[in-house]
């Protein structure tokens, strides 16, 4: 805004205002809290029990047109009418992830306790920045962020963590202490400091280590892409290789950043070799295993994580692969004085002085104020148990397996690689109808828009050198083999109606 202007004047209409203390969560509105939220709770599980397909298909125009007819300066009067507005305006355009026909992103249906677990955080609203602002809830929290160190092979008295909103967070975070940790050791200016580190990461890694090197003011390009094998895993030669190179440059690696799941093929790079290569060149090691991080969980896949136990940082999600509403992550670290790098102190918040005597959270977090999250996957942890997450975890990776010899049965669908963990990436080529890659690749858009436009069931796509690939993300324990097997019938159906129009120019 320019100087000397004003800023505008918002008309309201002339409605009576109600009492500010009925609006109010507090003892004396209990009995209209509780009977709003039965309402919200009964109107959730109408559209649950009469949902059958992932989506309507809407488009961006038609929800617009809806949306931004509604005036935000007249209110309804109630919260039932407010509710009932919600019908047309989300719910019944809404996208379910629980639906068996849901097929496209890393998104987990969720587990129930969870889901009623989020009536405290909400309700009591905790702030998860000191102690005397979450009591119980921060211990809470450590409990489960030890709990999560021993999954990953910490020790417990050793090790700490942080929940944090998501992966991007969590993989920010754990660049930052590496940051820090690599420029303590090195001597100039920060900006002279910063100027020759470097990340090393595969070229399938998730697109937040490259932001994290620009946030942390190193650049994209400190983000280092290393090549993968042909299953996708981080090429620990061409790694060595890449560093000795820097290195003889004059640059610095600061960071490994291995995947344990990468959000297009599963993949989870070689832990061990990685973990010596950074050893070698006294580079901070790190694990995404924002997907893969289910794994902690099997009974009979545990071992593809062999050697996570020796990263120096771990970002887990529990709202991909422990079945957790969003959101619900966390960056754990193998000594707890790696947090020492970030710590802040404010005297009216937490003084330096009482750090050691009271456990707040907030010195630890890149957040101030942050929701009790860590709550949903206590009661979850509490009603059905690990080896249940597990279970449902092994399932997935069972069921994209199997799928690989569904995909193998169509002659229009060429898998690019085996199953990792549940996602299958294919392209759609017909042998019959040749086309050059920019027709192909327009041919496997049009596919997923289709798809998603007749509401049938929702599928992702991604890009391999070039070339658009179809893939299935397969998070949902209840899909069968069968709503497998007819959401690819649905995209070769598709695509032979795309063919012929090519051919014919008709639609």
């Amino acid at each position: 805004m320019l100087l000397g202007t004003s800023l505008p004047t918002l008309q309201f209409p002339d409605v009576p205002l109600p009492l500010y203390d009925e609006a109010l969560l507090c003892s004396d509105t209990a009995a209209i809290y509780e009977n709003d939220s039965r309402n919200a709770v009964a109107s959730v599980a109408t559209k649950f029990a009469t949902v059958n397909a992932p989506t309507t298909g809407p488009s961006p125009e038609q929800l617009a047109s809806k949306i931004n007819q509604v005036d935000l300066t007249l209110p309804l009067g109630s919260t039932a009418d407010s509710l009932a507005e919600l019908d047309d305006l989300y719910l019944n355009d809404a996208v379910y992830f629980h639906d068996t026909k849901y097929a496209a992103h890393l998104n987990c249906p969720v587990v129930i306790p969870a889901v009623v677990a989020e009536n405290f955080v909400t309700s009591i609203n905790t702030s998860m920045d000191t102690f005397d602002q979450s009591a119980g809830a921060t211990l809470i929290e450590r409990k489960l962020v030890n709990f999560t160190a021993e999954l990953i092979g910490y020790d417990p008295v050793q090790a700490d963590g942080i929940f944090t909103s998501g992966g991007t967070q969590s993989n920010l975070q754990a660049m930052l202490i590496a940051r820090n940790t690599a420029t303590a050791k090195l001597q100039g200016s920060l900006p002279e400091r910063l100027a020759n580190l470097r990340i090393y990461c595969s070229e399938d890694a998730h697109f937040s280590i490259r932001n994290a090197a620009m946030l942390l003011g190193l650049g994209y390009d400190a983000a280092v892409a290393i090549p993968t094998d042909a299953q996708h895993r981080m090429d620990a030669h061409a790694l060595r290789t890449r560093i000795v190179e820097d290195v003889q440059g004059g640059l610095v690696p600061m960071a490994i950043s291995a995947t344990s799941g990468t959000t297009d093929f599963g993949a989870i790079d070689p832990l061990p070799e990685l973990r010596q290569i950074a050893n070698e060149f006294d580079a901070w090691f790190h694990v995404d295993a924002a997907y893969g991080c289910g794994l902690l969980l099997s009974e009979r896949h545990r071992h593809r994580l062999d050697g996570i136990e020796q990263a120096d940082s771990v970002t887990v999600d529990y709202h991909k692969s422990f079945f957790q509403p969003i959101g619900s992550s966390a960056l754990l670290v193998k000594s707890a004085s790696s947090f020492e790098s970030i710590a802040h102190y404010a005297e009216y918040l937490n003084p330096a002085a009482e750090a050691a005597a009271t456990p707040n959270q907030v010195s630890k977090s890149l957040q101030t104020t942050r929701r009790f999250d860590a709550l949903k996957l206590w009661v979850t942890l509490r009603s059905l148990g690990a080896a249940r997450l597990g279970a449902m975890f092994d399932q997935v990776i069972a069921l994209a397996e199997d799928a690989q010899q569904e995909v193998a049965m169509r002659s229009q669908l060429h898998l690019v690689t085996d199953v990792q963990l549940s996602t299958l990436v294919f392209a759609f080529e017909d042998p019959e109808h040749p086309l050059t890659l920019s027709e192909h690749n327009a041919v496997a858009n049009q596919i997923r828009q289709r798809l998603y436009s007749s509401g049938e069931a929702m599928i992702a796509a991604t890009t391999i050198k070039g070339k658009r690939l179809l893939k299935l993300t397969l998070l949902n324990p209840n899909t069968t083999l069968s709503d497998v097997s007819e959401i690819l019938d649905a995209i070769c159906r598709i695509g032979t109606q795309i063919l012929a129009e090519l051919t014919t120019g008709e639609k």
